[in-house]
This record gives structure tokens, C-alpha cells and sequence, in this order.
């Protein structure tokens, strides 16, 4: 949905334009955050919280390993890179940071290598995680679910 609403309203203050050098680089990193991250993850959920059983948790603790294992092609690119692509934050930043985030609350993240960590924290302190982060306490509003 993300690239879609850039792609939507033409609005690239966190996207890249098509014509951009770096804009493989940035479709590719926007789509391996639900390719290659969120989905081994969705296994070691499913198989250790939400179906717990001996053999279900050994499966989810092979999905863990390959879940880390995965993580190689990020922590390489920002052991020297604050962002993942055009030298800015993107939306491809928001996409593998909730696959890190969603590790985090999965506690996966005590594996994660000092790179990956560091740029983790690195998007929880930025104003907008903050905001949404006080956004989600709230109640809904009347008529809201």
C-alpha cells in the first residue's frame, strides 16, 4: 500500500521516482521487507504462539534461523548506511523496519547483529514512529473499532 499511495498521489518526499538511479535498489528493498522478512515470520508466530505444540515450535524455531539468516543483506547495507537507499529514509525504510519491529515484538531481535539493531533503534527514534506509537494508545473513537 505504501508504494501504491507514493506511486497514487506522485508524492516522493518518501518514495523514488521511476527515473532515479537508485530506484531497482529501492523496489527491491520495499518488497524484501514481505518477501523475504515478514514471511518466515508469520511461521515462527504461527508455529510457537498461535499453534504452540513440540513439533510446531521446533518448525517455528527453523523459521527463526532462516528469518535471521535473511537479515545478511540488510545488516551489510547498514553497517555503512544510515538509510536503505537513496540516502534518505524512504518508505522502503518503513517496510523492512516493521519486519524488524515486528521481530522485535516477536523477540527475535536479541539475535540481531549491532548494525541492524543500531538501525532499528534508529527508526523507533524518529518523530513519526513516536507519534504512532501514542496514536496506537488511544482509544477508538466513538463508532470506531
Amino acid at each position: 500500500i505504501c508504494h501504491y499511495l507514493v506511486e497514487r498521489y506522485q508524492q516522493y518526499d518518501f518514495g523514488v521516482r521511476p527515473e532515479a538511479p537508485e530506484y531497482g535498489a529501492y523496489l527491491n528493498w520495499l518488497y524484501h521487507s514481505d518477501a523475504t522478512l515478514t514471511f518466515p515470520q508469520t511461521l515462527y508466530l504461527r508455529y510457537t504462539q498461535l499453534e504452540p505444540d513440540e513439533t510446531k515450535a521446533l518448525v517455528g524455531e527453523d523459521y527463526k534461523k532462516w528469518y535471521l539468516a535473511r537479515l545478511r543483506m540488510l545488516n551489510a547495507r547498514v553497517t555503512d548506511h544510515e538509510y536503505l537507499v537513496a540516502d534518505r529514509f524512504t518508505i522502503a525504510d518503513i517496510a523492512c523496519g516493521y519486519a524488524l519491529y515486528l521481530g522485535e515484538n516477536l523477540g527475535i531481535s536479541k539475535a540481531y547483529k549491532a548494525p541492524t539493531q543500531a538501525y532499528l533503534e534508529r527508526l523507533k527514534a524518529r518523530p513519526g514512529f513516536q507519534q504512532a506509537q501514542v496514536a496506537q494508545q488511544r482509544p477508538p473513537a466513538a463508532g470506531q473499532p
